[in-house]
C-alpha cells in the first residue's frame, strides 16, 4: 500500500517509523520522476532534497511555522507532503499550481521564493516580528542550490548572528566548496558535536548558568576559552566566525538522522546553521549523470531520461554563437554571466575563450559592477543575464556603468512572458527600467537574425551602454533580418514596416511582432487593411518615417509585451503628439499586475495580446469611429 498518497501534512508524518519514512521518500522519488516527465519542471533539484524536505515537515509544521527556500524551485516535495498531490498533473500549467511556493496557494507556503540569497533576510524578519508579537512558532531557512553564491545570503546571516534571534538556516550543499573541513580531527569534532548527548550538554551549561548571578560572565569567558582552543588546533567554520551555531556536515540523503539533527537545531535557542550535503538528481541516474540538463527539463521518456529530438534554434543560441565569432577576431571581448552559461547560450565561448567567460555565481550587482570595471580598463564586456535577475543590478546599471557612459553590452535573455516559471520569472519589466537610465539604448529584435546583427553593431560600431533584450524560444514566423547594421539606432531609432494599409497602424516590437502580423493577415480577410510597424529600439523612435508609413490614418494600436507603465506607451504618445496632436494611440498590454504562468501562448489569450485580441481591438476602435 502506498504511503504517500496518505500524507497530507505534518500530522501524518508524525505516525511513520524510520522505516517507513525511507519507504516514503522512494515513493516520492518515483511520484516526481513519472509526474515531471509529462509537465516539465525542475527535476533534479527536488530529487536533490526529497530525504530533507520529509525530515523538515516531520519536525516542523509548515502550516503554522516558516520554512522560506532559496530558490524555490526546489520546494515540490513540500508541495506534495502539504496535501497538493492531485494538483500536480497541472503542475506550472495555466490555471495550475506554480512550481515555485505561493502563499496565495497554501498557508504552507510562507513566501515568494523564485530569485536567489534573499531567505535568511526574510526569515530574520519573520522571527523578528514573532518575538515582537509575542508569538511561538519556528522559522527556518532553507538556503541552496547555489543561492549562498549571493552576497545578500551573507549579509542576511550576518545580521542573524548579531540578532541572537532563535533562526534555523539550513544550508544545502550540492557540490559547493563552502568552507569544507578537512582532516581526521575536523571529522571527528564535526560527528562529535551533532551528538546528541553533546549539544544537550552544551544547552544546559548555558541554560544552568544564566540563572546564577554572574553566570552570563562566567559562560561567555569559557565560551571564548572553548573558542580559542578550537582555533588554535584546526581551522573554524566561517560561520561560527559571523556567531552562528554550526551542526554538520551531514548526510542530506539520511532521512532518520535529518530527523535528529532537526530536532537539536530545533530546540537550540540561538542562530544555528546546519550544513547537508547533497547530490542533484539522487536516486534517478539520468538525472545524476546530467543535473544540469535536468534542472528545469521539459517532457521526456521516465525509463530512459531521454529528452525530445530535434530542439529548435533559440535565441540564446544565436547569441552564443555570435559570441563566439566576435570573440575570434576581438580580443577585447569578454562575456560575464552570473550562474548561467548554460541558459545564456555561452557554453561554447565557455569551451572555445574559457579565458573571457566570467561566471560569477549568483552576484548581479557584482556582475555588473565588474563589467564596469572591464570597460574602464579598455575591455568589451558583454553582460548575459536574464531579464528578471537583471533588475537586481539596476542602481550598478546606473552608478558603474551609464553614470561613467562605458561600452557595456547587456545581453537581456528571456525579456517578455518566459512561461511556467511564472510571476517570479517574467521580464516585463526591463524595458521601463533600462530606458530610465541616461544615454542607455535599447535594441529589440524579432529574429535570431536580427539578434546576431544587433549584438554585432553593439559590440563594433557603438561606443556606450546599450542593451539587446530578447526572448525564451525562437523566431515564430518571421525569418528575415529587419536590421542590417547600417541604421544608427542610438540617435533616431528604425522601424520596421511589414504590411501597408490605410484602416489602422499597429505598433509593436519583438516577436509579438508575429501576433500583429497574423492579426493584419486575418482582418485583410473581412476588407479592414492595416500597417504593422515593428520597432527595432525602444530608447528613440523615427517618429518622421512612422508618419510618413502611416499616411492619412489616425489610430494607432500599440502592442506590447510589458506590464503597464513598464513600456513605451507614454513616451511613445508624448513623442508622436509633438509631431501631430490629432492622432489617437490605443494601447494593449500585460495590464497592471504580476503575471501568472502559463504557456506563452495561454498567456497571449487571457491578456489579450493574441492575433484575436488584437483584431477585436482594431475592429472596436474602427467601429467607433461609425
Amino acid at each position: 500500500m502506498s504511503i504517500l498518497e496518505n500524507i497530507n501534512g505534518h500530522k501524518d508524518l508524525l505516525s511513520l517509523n524510520e522505516e517507513q519514512r525511507v519507504q516514503l521518500c522512494c515513493e516520492i522519488r518515483e511520484f516526481l520522476i513519472e509526474s515531471v516527465s509529462k509537465t516539465g519542471g525542475h527535476l533534479a533539484s527536488n530529487l536533490g532534497v526529497v530525504e530533507l524536505t520529509v525530515a523538515l515537515e516531520t519536525v516542523f509544521d509548515t502550516q503554522k511555522d516558516r520554512l522560506v527556500f532559496d530558490v524555490g524551485h526546489q520546494s515540490y516535495v513540500h508541495k506534495l507532503l502539504t496535501g497538493r498531490q492531485a494538483d500536480f498533473q497541472h503542475l506550472r500549467q495555466f490555471g495550475g499550481i506554480a512550481g515555485f511556493p505561493k502563499p496565495s496557494e497554501s498557508d504552507a507556503d510562507a513566501f515568494v521564493a523564485g530569485h536567489a540569497s534573499s531567505s535568511v533576510s526574510v526569515a530574520l524578519g519573520m522571527a523578528r516580528a514573532r518575538t515582537l508579537l509575542k508569538e511561538n512558532y519556528h522559522v527556518i531557512a532553507l538556503l541552496g542550490d547555489g543561492a549562498a553564491t549571493g552576497g545578500m545570503a551573507y549579509e542576511g546571516m550576518n545580521d542573524a548572528a548579531a540578532s541572537k534571534e532563535p533562526l534555523l538556516i539550513i544550508l544545502n550543499d550540492n557540490e559547493m566548496s563552502i568552507d569544507r573541513n578537512v582532516g581526521g580531527i575536523s571529522k571527528h569534532l564535526s560527528n562529535l558535536r551533532t551528538k546528541e548527548r553533546y549539544l544537550g550538554m552544551k544547552r544546559r551549561y548555558r541554560d544552568a548558568l544564566s540563572k546564577v548571578p554572574g553566570g552570563k560572565a562566567f559562560y561567555g569567558m569559557t565560551s571564548r576559552f572553548k573558542a580559542w582552543v578550537k582555533r588554535s588546533i584546526l581551522p573554524t567554520s566561517m560561520f561560527e566566525n559571523m556567531g552562528l551555531t554550526y551542526l554538520g556536515p551531514a548526510d542530506g540523503h539520511d532521512v532518520n538522522e535529518l530527523v535528529r539533527l532537526l530536532k537539536v537545531a530545533r530546540d537550540m535557542k540561538t542562530p544555528t546553521l546546519l550544513h547537508i550535503y547533497t547530490q542533484k538528481g539522487n536516486g534517478y541516474l539520468p538525472a545524476e549523470q546530467k543535473p544540469s540538463q535536468f534542472h528545469g527539463v521539459g517532457s521526456f521518456d521516465p525509463n530512459t531520461g531521454e529528452l525530445p529530438q530535434g530542439k529548435a534554434y533559440t535565441f540564446s543560441d544565436a547569441f552564443g554563437d555570435t559570441m563566439v565569432d566576435l570573440a575570434k577576431t576581438n580580443p577585447r571581448l569578454c562575456a560575464i554571466t552570473a550562474a548561467m552559461p548554460g541558459g545564456t547560450g555561452l557554453l561554447k565561448m565557455k569551451e572555445q575563450f574559457p579565458d573571457r567567460l566570467f561566471d560569477v555565481g549568483i552576484a548581479e550587482e557584482h556582475a555588473a559592477s565588474m563589467a564596469g570595471g572591464l570597460a574602464k580598463q579598455g575591455m568589451t564586456p558583454v553582460l548575459a543575464l536574464y531579464s528578471t535577475f537583471l533588475q537586481r543590478s539596476y542602481d550598478q546599471l546606473l552608478q558603474d556603468i551609464a553614470m561613467l557612459k562605458l561600452h557595456v553590452v547587456l545581453a537581456v535573455d528571456r525579456a517578455g512572458l518566459v512561461g511556467e516559471d511564472g510571476e517570479t520569472h517574467h521580464g516585463v519589466f526591463d524595458v521601463g527600467f533600462l530606458r530610465q537610465i541616461p544615454g542607455m539604448t535599447v535594441l529589440c529584435p524579432a529574429t535570431c537574425s536580427e539578434l546576431s546583427a544587433m549584438l554585432r553593431w553593439a559590440v563594433e560600431s557603438y561606443d556606450g551602454p546599450i542593451a539587446i533584450r530578447y526572448p525564451r524560444g525562437g523566431n515564430g514566423i518571421l525569418q528575415e533580418s529587419n536590421f542590417t547594421g547600417n541604421q544608427n539606432l542610438a540617435a533616431q531609432g528604425a522601424v520596421y514596416c511589414h504590411r501597408k494599409g490605410k484602416d489602422a497602424v499597429l505598433v509593436t516590437y519583438g516577436t509579438l511582432t508575429n501576433e500583429a502580423v497574423r492579426c493584419a493577415d486575418h482582418l485583410s480577410q473581412f476588407g479592414v487593411e492595416v500597417t504593422v510597424l515593428q520597432l527595432l529600439c525602444l530608447s528613440a523612435f523615427p517618429v518622421e518615417r512612422i508618419l510618413e508609413l502611416a499616411g492619412d490614418c489616425k489610430h494607432f494600436i500599440l502592442a506590447e509585451e510589458a506590464c503597464t507603465g513598464s513600456g513605451i506607451y507614454a513616451a511613445f504618445c508624448c513623442e508622436l503628439a509633438k509631431h501631430n496632436r490629432n492622432l489617437t494611440v490605443h494601447s494593449m498590454d500585460l495590464g497592471p499586475d504580476f503575471v501568472t504562468h502559463g504557456s506563452v501562448r495561454e498567456l497571449y489569450r487571457h491578456y489579450g495580446l493574441d492575433a484575436d485580441a488584437l483584431a477585436r481591438k482594431i475592429t472596436e476602435v474602427l467601429d467607433s469611429e461609425n
